[in-house]
């Protein structure tokens, strides 16, 4: 089953996949104009089809009390109509910390400032779809 993990930010998409049920790795970043969620929308229905993905596991940013805020409202938003739109599941994951657990990893690798930057969302994704795969494994 080809899952896709997605860290939905105002100016970018970071896509993680998984085909083994049980590791995430960075796909791609998708880049669009501040706010233009429709143009976001498109290029993931494109990526979506192409990679005939089964599931997409979106990033739902709750703040840190676990309340539902302006972002995760959109996110919910966002996940429905993309649900709508491509057939496919979507289910949200709490994104809380993942952002920052990836800026961790980056920086304990070495990687640049400027490096960082170009990946980072990427990174966001892997850690969402790896939380949920993880959280699949422990309910099985």
């Amino acid at each position: 089953m080809i899952i896709l993990g997605l860290d939905l930010g105002s100016v970018t998409c970071g896509v993680s996949r998984s085909d083994t049920g049980v590791i995430a790795s960075p796909l791609t970043t998708i880049r669009f104009k501040p706010n233009d969620y429709n143009r976001c929308m498109d290029l993931l229905l494109e990526l979506i089809e192409r990679e005939h993905a089964e599931l997409i596991v979106l990033g739902w940013p709750l703040l840190e009390n676990g309340d539902r805020g302006e972002r995760a409202q959109l996110c919910e938003e966002f996940g429905q109509v993309l649900e709508e739109e491509s057939g496919v599941k979507v289910v949200l994951q709490d994104e809380r910390n993942t952002t920052k657990d990836s800026e961790a990893i980056l920086i304990e690798a070495d990687v640049s400032r400027k490096k960082r930057k170009k990946v980072i969302d990427r990174m966001a994704a892997v850690r969402i779809l790896q939380y949920y795969l993880d959280a699949q494994k422990q309910g099985a």
